[in-house]
């Protein structure tokens, strides 16, 4: 049977076995018993909600409790099959359909297994869907190997320029092709998205992001529905959301009416919505510092968040001042950036005094001066320059995208890298550790905007420059073993006409089913 995606046909199953009706072909157990004598009804529908053209809604009621799994077959010779199985083993069941491919009668599987994890038996549906969306981007793999970590890639996308479309956010597989999108242009609230650094998923399974042109965080399913939202009254949101440990939500903000914007965190009560806690970074830092940019109004411009649970402080990154470390009351634990004129924060701090001492390899202090201000490198050490994307690593180490914008005030030699640190917040000492993008020079080079993950099961980095413009504009996402730094899956996603020069901000490695291994 073929589900239509012109109209996304809802296609109703009601008691069609107990009635005989032909389901189409079978490729059940034929020792199993007959799917006939337990289901009771089923439905299907392509694109729910109107807003996830590769996306499907699944119902099934049966007479007995069972476990289901689903599989979408591959549709060529270099991809295989998607198969997931879902935990809870019921009569009733509604079930994102996920990963179906573009512009093709895609091949559904639906097994059925009892308490015993016994085959029932199995049906094939078939389903039509649409072309993709022409603002979509091509994307080229280059390097696909084992060693990289499974799951598709989540882009935060930025469309592309004159298209008329918000922000599109899409996964694509290992092999390149675009598997989901969400394209939120009619819907009611987030029919202009802006969601800046980007969509990523929660411990829930959902995805969440903010919107800086309706002025909320959002929660979302698979099939885009927005499970919660959250205002954000007197504030306004921009560029980064981070899920805490507690379920609260941390988020870079501009305060109303003020002569700054940018320079203000909070924590959102996950439950009740109300504000825990702001950080003005005006009182804890010095607004009149003016080293990597000029710009009075946007003097620190925070595009990235981090959590030390252990400390509960938290870590800001500034694109034109540095790295911040604070406490919870917004006081200065570190500054992670070079040492020239950082002068007396707005509550009275010397911040001279909150400086770190870069080390060599040796543990020994680097004490040139042109180094610690900045205008050349060590050997073994270089700050990070106009960075994104702070991650906390299980070692106890922060990783950087160093973007290496204005790098020693000249903006030379061009390059941006994926960069840990260890930092030592009671010596007040920092060394780096591990760099990967030097040696790729140009070629991955992003001045603005950009990605980087540590995978500790796979002992892999993901290097992601969001902004290249190697034969035109692009994005890249890059992995490498941590040990050797062999490329082990790289990805080019093109976008010829691209929003503001930025292809995309971020990018995350994750199964396509939440909860998935």
């Amino acid at each position: 049977m073929s589900f239509s995606s012109k109209n996304s046909w809802l296609i109703v199953f009601a008691f069609c076995w107990a009635l005989g009706c032909d389901s189409g072909p079978s490729t059940s157990d034929p020792t199993a018993p007959g799917l006939e004598s337990f289901i009771v009804s089923e439905s299907l529908l392509l694109n729910p909600t109107g807003y996830v053209p590769l996306a499907a809604e699944l119902k099934l009621e049966t007479s007995q409790p069972v476990q289901v799994e689903l599989e979408i077959l591959g549709r060529d010779n270099d991809t295989e099959s998607l198969t997931h199985r879902f935990e809870e083993r019921a009569t009733s069941f509604t079930l994102p359909v996920l990963g179906l491919y573009p512009a093709h009668r895609n091949t559904l599987l639906i097994r059925f297994y009892d308490a015993d994890d016994q085959l029932l038996g199995e049906e094939n549906r078939s389903i039509d869907t649409p072309q993709l969306l022409p603002e979509l981007p091509e994307i080229k793999v280059s390097v696909n190997t084992e060693r990289k970590k499974p799951g598709m890639n989540l882009v935060s996308f930025f469309g592309r320029t004159g298209s008329g479309l918000p922000q599109i956010p899409f996964m694509f597989d290992q092999y390149g092709n675009i598997r989901w999108y969400a394209n939120m242009d009619t819907h009611p609230v987030l029919g202009n998205l802006f969601y800046d650094a980007g969509v990523e998923r929660l411990r829930n399974g959902n995805l969440y992001f903010g919107d800086g042109s309706s002025g909320r965080l959002v929660e979302m399913d698979m099939l885009g529905r927005v499970i919660n939202e959250w205002l954000l009254p007197g504030y306004g949101f921009h560029h980064n959301v981070l899920e805490l440990t507690n379920g609260n939500l941390l988020v870079t903000v501009n305060k109303h009416d003020l002569a700054t914007t940018e320079d203000h965190i909070l924590e959102i009560d996950r439950e009740t919505g109300n504000i825990v806690q702001e950080w003005d970074l005006r009182e804890s830092l010095n607004q009149r510092r003016r080293v990597w940019s000029s710009n009075a109004r946007d003097w620190f411009h925070a595009n990235g968040l981090a959590y030390d649970e252990a400390k509960d402080a938290i870590i800001v990154s500034g694109r034109v001042q540095g790295t911040v470390k604070l406490t919870r009351d917004n006081k200065v634990i570190w500054i992670f950036a070079p040492h020239s004129n950082w002068g007396t924060a707005g509550d009275g701090t010397d911040l001279n005094s909150k400086l770190l001492q870069p080390l060599d390899t040796n543990g020994q202090p680097i004490t040139d001066p042109a180094v610690l201000d900045g205008f050349v490198d060590h050997s073994e050490f270089s700050w990070a320059w106009y960075q994104h994307a702070p991650e906390l690593t299980p070692h106890g180490t922060l990783l950087l995208f160093d973007n290496g914008d204005n790098r020693h005030y000249q903006g030379q030699p061009v390059f941006s890298r994926a960069v840990e640190y260890l930092f030592d917040d009671d010596a007040m000492t920092v060394q780096q550790v591990w760099e990967y993008g030097r040696e790729r020079g140009p070629t991955t080079y992003s001045a603005i905007v950009s990605d980087v993950d540590f995978h500790p099961k796979e002992n892999n980095v993901v290097f992601m420059p969001g902004a290249n413009w190697e034969d035109g504009p692009n994005g890249k996402t890059i992995e490498v073993d941590y040990q050797t730094k062999e490329v082990v899956y790289e990805a080019a996603v093109r976008n010829p006409e691209a929003r503001y020069g930025i292809t995309f901000h971020r990018i995350e490695r994750l199964p396509i089913y939440p909860h998935s291994q």
